[in-house]
This record gives C-alpha cells, structure tokens and sequence, in this order.
C-alpha cells in the first residue's frame, strides 16, 4: 500500500510540475511554445503513420494482414502534417485536453477531502476549497470562453499555472495525512468485521436455542 500511494503522490507532483512549467512557458514564450507542442504532436502522428504503412508492408504476404493498417498509415501522416501546418489548431484543443485533465485528478483530490473529514482533519476544508477552484480552472479551460481573445493562450497559461501550484499545495497536505486517513479506515473496517462476527455467533447461538426448543 506504501509504495503504491509513494507512486500516486511521486506521479501528481510530477504532473503538477510539468503543467506549471507549460503554463509558464505559454505565459511568457507563447507562440514557441504553442509551435514546439505542434511540431511534436505531428511529429509523433506521422512516426505512428509510417509504422503502421511499414506494418502493412510486411504483412502483405500474409494470409490475415489487416487492410485497415494502410488507411491508418496515410490518414495519420496526413494528421501529423497539418497538426505541423497549422500550430495555431493545438491552442484551440490544448485547453480542452488539460481541462479534462485537471476535473479527473480535482475529483480525486476531492475524494481526500472527504476522507479527511470523516477523521475530523482540520485539512479537510483546505483540500476542498482548492479541489473546486481546480475544478472550476479545468471546466474553464474545458470550455474555453477565451476564444478569438488576443491574449488566448497567456491567459490558458495563467490558469495552468495557477491549477498547478493549487495542485502541488494539495499533494502536499494530503501526503501529510493520508496514513492517518489509511489507518482510520483499516481500524473502521476491523470493527465492522468484529461487529459481524458477534452478529454470526448471535444468530448461531439463536439457532441452537430455536432447535432445542423444538427437540424438547
């Protein structure tokens, strides 16, 4: 359990990090910013094009090639060099994509909050107050009311950024208390297990008494 929940903590804090450094960068570099995300998203696309026309190359002697893998091959390439054409399409679709992001890993922060309050952490409103402002930045940038805003992207940066640090704050303070949250659980489900098994012995004893009556 240890190392998973090391694991969860290391992956958020590694996220968090990555998204405050892009949304710094597309707050004070935009547009090499918005260009060198472009470059890369189509660079990848026409890489996975070419494998899949190479693929269906080397399957051409074969009796179950899959046709579909040519059509794959062309229509991505064809993805990757517009996505390269056109940088200015990624800032339209970044902001959806972080969006979505962000409303999954808020609502899982939000889950802690809850589980803080049921061991009465004093924490518990301060983790709920940030995972709703973080999910108000994700349903923002999810539906984007900034469009044909000149200053588009800088202000999707701001509000990366600003999830980020919201993020990192979080991680932090639910790291702090998340063996306590484990511990009360564990101990919850120690004392339901004891309550059912007084429960069986209950109704085995109950049992006893009912075929004794009747054997009498």
């Amino acid at each position: 359990m240890d190392n998973l929940l090391k694991k969860f903590f290391a992956s958020s804090l590694v996220t968090s990090i990555t998204l405050l450094l892009l949304g710094l960068l597309l707050i004070f570099q935009s547009e090499i910013t918005i260009i060198s995300i472009s470059y890369i998203i189509g660079g990848i696309l026409i890489a996975l094009g070419i494998l899949g026309i190479i693929k269906f190359i080397k399957d051409l002697n074969n009796e179950y090639k899959e046709e579909l893998n040519i059509v794959y091959g062309v229509v991505t390439i064809i993805l990757g060099i517009l996505v390269i054409k056109n940088p200015h399409a990624i800032a339209s679709i970044l902001p959806i994509v972080i969006g979505i992001g962000i409303i999954i890993n808020s609502a899982t922060k939000l889950q802690y909050a809850f589980e803080l309050k049921a061991i009465n952490n004093s924490l518990w409103k301060s983790t709920l107050i940030i995972s709703i402002i973080s999910t108000i930045f994700g349903v923002i940038l999810l539906f984007n009311p900034f469009k044909g805003a000149v200053f588009l992207t800088k202000i999707v940066g701001i509000l990366i950024a600003l999830y980020a640090i919201l993020d990192i704050i979080s991680t932090f303070s639910i790291r702090n208390n998340v063996r306590e949250i484990h511990k009360t659980l564990e101990e919850t489900i120690k004392d339901a297990d004891v309550i059912e098994e007084k429960e069986d012995k209950k109704e085995t004893k109950d049992k006893k008494k009912s075929k004794k009556r009747k054997s009498e």
